[in-house]
């Protein structure tokens, strides 16, 4: 019985919109420019932000036999696994695709916000760490940086960004030039997208450090006022008021003050605050 176990397998688990179908085709094309036979699979779902959605690529040399590949993904069993965003790769966590004995683990460490998170007064964004500990701790190599920023300086999307770590990861056997003519071969956005890799590709090669806490801070905005002196003491003396507010929700008071002020006076404000 043949095994293949020259099989690689690979998942990319992103957000809709983010061009997960692109990065897919791109693996795909660069096996096959390298003599490989490869199949690609996706399953969308709708249950955050804009769809979360899995792509799954198996991929092994062409010995001139036609080779039986999975569908989806199993636990245990995935060679690189890349992410699109931290808790897409938490997600992938949860579903034990990562694993130290065998899996590379490629993610940008940007966010996009859940429900969940937004709808939250003042600061709802969950602390990244426990994820980032999670993917150092059970993964084999852990490869993170903000490649979502990188896309942006460079006018492009963040699947060509991951495309560059993944090349620069070294975890497939093809060399550099390929995955740049996959790009090339596409006749669309290559500059932007070729700029975007090569940044991507640099950042995938240097020594990854221990990420810190990655998780927005929050900010309490502080506003300048301007007017009669005692309408000035008036209004320190409601922001006064709101820091005795919970920290939770002091930067929605805060900015509710500041508009009320705003659009109508103190006295206004003074409303406001009562009413909150």
């Amino acid at each position: 019985m043949n095994a293949t176990p020259d099989i690689i397998k690979l998942a990319v688990f992103a957000v809709g919109g983010q061009g997960g179908g692109v990065l897919c085709n791109w693996i795909v094309n660069a096996a096959e420019r390298n003599g490989y036979r490869a199949q690609a699979t996706s399953i969308a779902g709708v249950a955050q932000r804009t769809g979360a959605t899995s792509y799954y690529v198996e991929m092994v040399p062409d010995h001139g036999r036609l080779p039986v590949f999975a569908l989806a993904p199993s636990a245990g069993d995935v060679d690189i696994l890349v992410a699109a965003e931290m808790m897409e790769s938490g997600r992938a966590l949860m579903r034990g695709l990562v694993t130290p004995d065998r899996t590379t683990m490629i993610t940008s460490t940007h966010r996009m916000l859940a429900m969940s998170e937004k709808t939250v007064p003042g600061n709802g964004v969950t602390d990244s760490r426990p994820v980032i500990e999670q993917g150092q701790a059970q993964s084999q190599r852990y490869i993170a940086f903000d490649m979502e920023q990188i896309a942006v300086d460079a006018g492009s999307v963040i699947s060509a960004s991951l495309f560059g770590a993944l090349a620069g990861s070294a975890a497939l056997p093809f060399s550099r030039d390929s995955f740049e003519e996959t790009i090339r071969a596409t006749g669309r956005g290559v500059e932007t997208s070729l700029k975007a890799f090569d940044v991507a590709f640099s950042a995938a090669r240097e020594v990854q450090p221990k990420l810190a806490d990655t998780a927005e801070k929050a900010r309490i905005p502080q506003y300048a006022v301007q007017g009669p002196e005692l309408q000035q003491r008036n209004w320190q003396q409601l922001m006064a008021r709101c820091a005795e507010l919970p920290q939770v929700v002091q930067t929605m008071a805060l900015a509710g003050c500041h508009n009320v002020a705003d659009f109508q006076d103190v006295d206004y404000v003074t409303e406001y605050l009562e009413r909150l």
